[in-house]
């Protein structure tokens, strides 16, 4: 039986220039779009004609593996009652599927399979021809780091569909593409597709400000449908604090001063990303000069770093389970970095939601780095609680993705060097001058 792709399906007449350029032969392509406007559905049926059209290894990536089976590979379109990957990816083309891995083999050798970018470390080794990056605003932006070079050597092709989430990395994506010829780029709203009659829209905005209240309500609404870059994050711990800061011109080019010490503030991976931060306390400011974050390397990787970086250094800052012993060897990392030259000293175990308050009492008083820091701002932007969908309530903890681990080295910098403010110094200095010990050893 012969297949025609896409099967049985075409493009709505919004997304007819995009589907355009890519048949033009477009490589890169960036598209903020509202909820419920197709983006994933575009993105399979493109994904099918480009594995038999020639032999490769495709990818359709969502920010988190534990989404993928979900959003994708058991996605299931109300229309029809049909997987929207059996729609796109007819059986008379596969050779072979693996539900365990969310892969599928054609019958000329291509694969294509749904995965995660909080995992983005996993893939090397393949030779990517093509990358869906699903939700991308909310996706790690070092997985593209990651497989830039892969697509480039292989001529590959690599499509950014999204919501907004802020003026984030996706924005920031969105703006370079706007400016190159070799790249589509295209911003719509719900109330420009019209993929959406009006009242359900007005339903939509009621139900949303029901379940959240009318600030966040309107929030996500803005957000979902309206694509709007300024729209509030919904859940989000510190955007509105870090907005102020970008306002206030906090967030600028802020140069290491040697006549200070530096202080790091870690958090420390296991298996993943370690982040870590680098601040002068300066006055009653709080300079953060620096960011740095990698994953898949050894603690001596991070030491070498740290020594390499031209600051003079008083503390390194982590948190409490570095004093726990490695199964392996017996030994803490807390001892493993000391005999690498670090200087690290450990914070008791405090609760989140202190830590996440000593942030916010915090914030006032920071200046960041705009350059060296972006990865950061990025993830301390998005870091937000955890919604449950059942309970229509936010979870009592911070969701986990890939901002977490910037975040989680942020409060620990917070908790960490409250006790080293100046001004803390000088009264800790006179209660010295007043008894006969001395506080700071």
């Amino acid at each position: 039986m012969e297949i025609n792709l896409p099967n049985n399906w075409s493009p709505r007449s919004y997304q007819l220039p995009l589907w355009g350029a890519l048949e033009s032969g477009i490589k890169r392509a960036v598209v903020c779009w509202p909820r419920r406007a197709g983006k994933d559905d575009l993105c399979l049926h493109w994904s099918a004609i480009q594995c038999m059209t020639k032999v490769g290894n495709y990818i359709h990536c969502l920010p988190q593996a534990n989404q993928a089976r979900r959003a994708i590979w058991d996605a299931v379109n109300p229309h029809t009652g049909r997987r929207r990957i059996d729609e796109a990816f007819p059986e008379a083309i596969r050779a072979s599927v693996r539900t365990d891995e969310m892969k599928i083999t054609f019958i000329n050798g291509s694969t294509w399979q749904v995965v995660g970018s909080d995992n983005y470390s996993s893939l090397i080794g393949s030779a990517y021809l093509g990358v869906v990056f699903s939700e991308y605003a909310l996706s790690n932006p070092n997985a593209y780091a990651f497989l830039r070079p892969i697509l480039a050597e292989n001529g590959g092709w690599a499509l950014f569909i999204s919501t907004p989430r802020g003026r984030n990395h996706f924005h920031k994506l969105f703006l370079g593409a706007e400016k190159s010829d070799g790249w589509f780029a295209e911003h719509l709203s719900a109330e420009t597709t019209g993929h959406i009659k009006a009242e359900v829209l007005a339903n939509e905005l009621a139900e949303m400000i029901d379940e959240r209240g009318q600030e966040e309500g309107k929030a996500l609404y803005e957000q979902e449908y309206l694509c709007s870059w300024d729209a509030a994050i919904p859940g989000a711990y510190y955007s509105r604090m870090l907005a102020d800061a970008t306002k206030d011109g906090r967030v600028t080019n802020v140069p290491y001063d040697p006549a200070f010490p530096v202080y790091t503030a870690w958090d420390l991976g296991i298996g993943d990303s370690t982040a870590i931060w680098f601040a002068q306390l300066i006055g009653k400011e709080i300079r953060i000069i620096d960011f740095y974050e990698a994953s898949g390397v050894g603690l001596d990787h991070y030491a070498k770093v740290i020594k390499d970086k031209p600051y003079s250094y008083e503390r390194h800052i982590l948190p409490h389970d570095v004093m726990a012993s490695e199964l392996g060897t017996g030994t803490t990392r807390f001892e493993t970095l000391r005999k690498l030259g670090v200087k690290v000293e450990a914070l008791p175990a405090s609760r989140v939601d202190d830590g996440i308050n000593a942030v916010r009492m915090m914030l006032p008083r920071c200046w960041f780095d705009k350059s060296k820091c972006e990865k950061g701002l990025n993830a301390l932007a998005q870091y937000q609680r955890e919604w449950d969908d059942k309970a229509k309530a936010y979870k009592p903890r911070p969701l986990h993705d890939w901002t977490s681990h910037a975040s989680d080295a942020f409060r620990y910098l917070a908790v960490g060097t409250d006790k080293y403010r100046p001004e803390r110094r000088a009264s800790a200095r006179q209660r010295m001058a007043n008894t006969d010990y001395n506080l700071f050893g």
